[in-house]
């Protein structure tokens, strides 16, 4: 068991630092929100910190999962952020779903003063942050990896070592241009199905055992077909991802037409209204155009 602390209790973060006390691991928490942290301590048990330095303080290992950035380097630097309090030979893992570019900045503070970085971006949304099923993709040495991968499996059901530090931000950027992708294809899909007078439930019942069946298709197609989007992974937080992969992409190179005409149909989804819409929302963009 280890002492930790976990830094940001959103809606991925409160559970995942959850499953951590129920691992038996010491655990004491820090969110701007002082409230939440109260509710989660009431909840949990362990304790709770009014800044990162002072969650950090004595842990073998400190996690967080923050919005982006901006906010990853509010909790990581400075007088009262978590590398001010951690000791040398600690390990720091970040969660967030951040750029590359300050991933390797952060590996670099860390490792002047003796600290091991760990880029750990997930995927599984809220229902895997909940139920302990993460897909966890690493960046860092190999030494703090094999440290962190244990106490990581309290909320992960699987967790791999990519390469070098950024290279699991990078992994978790190809995952997000995959999963936009899949989202469209499935509500061009879907809209064609419904506009054609086909059962869509049907449809679904025999395209999904074949070369098109996907998580996406398995888990949202019911509530596409019902025009629902009130839960999982918000629009908002798609668009902040999509913009870092289109940077990183202006770096290396890489050609991604079809990843930055999605991010301009989700920029039409938040255009009506839908910036907290499940990014399955594609389909009612189809379905708004063809009312015009």
């Amino acid at each position: 068991m280890a002492k930790v602390a976990f830094l940001g209790l959103g809606v991925m973060g409160y559970p995942m630092a959850g499953h951590l006390a129920a691992a038996g691991h010491e655990v004491c928490v820090y969110n701007r929100t002082t409230a939440k942290a109260e509710a989660w301590v009431a909840k949990h048990g362990g304790s709770m910190a009014t800044t990162p330095r002072e969650a950090a303080k004595g842990c073998e290992i400190v996690f967080a999962c923050v919005g982006n950035d901006d906010d990853l380097r509010s909790v990581v630097l400075g007088a009262d952020g978590a590398l001010a309090g951690m000791d040398a030979g600690t390990v720091f893992v970040d969660h967030t779903t951040a750029s590359a570019d300050v991933t390797r900045v952060l590996y670099a503070e860390a490792d002047e003063k003796g600290i091991a970085f760990v880029d750990g971006p997930v995927s599984g949304g809220q229902a895997g942050a909940e139920n302990g099923v993460l897909t966890v993709m690493c960046g860092g040495n190999a030494a703090p990896y094999a440290v962190v991968e244990p106490v990581i499996a309290a909320f992960a059901k699987s967790c791999r070592l990519m390469g070098e530090s950024g290279a699991g931000q990078l992994t978790k950027m190809v995952n997000q241009i995959c999963i936009a992708g899949l989202l469209q294809g499935l509500s061009e899909g879907l809209h064609f199905a419904q506009k054609a007078g086909l059962d869509g439930e049907a449809v679904v019942d025999v395209i999904s055992k074949g070369a098109a069946g996907s998580w996406q298709m398995d888990n949202r197609y019911k509530t596409m077909l019902a025009d629902d989007f009130d839960f999982g992974f918000a629009v908002d937080w798609m668009r902040k991802d999509l913009g870092i992969v289109l940077a990183e992409a202006e770096t290396n190179g890489a050609s991604l037409p079809g990843t930055a005409t999605i991010d301009q149909y989700y920029k039409d989804v938040q255009n009506m209204g839908g910036q907290r819409w499940d990014t399955s929302s594609l389909i009612r963009r189809l379905r708004v155009l063809d009312k015009t």
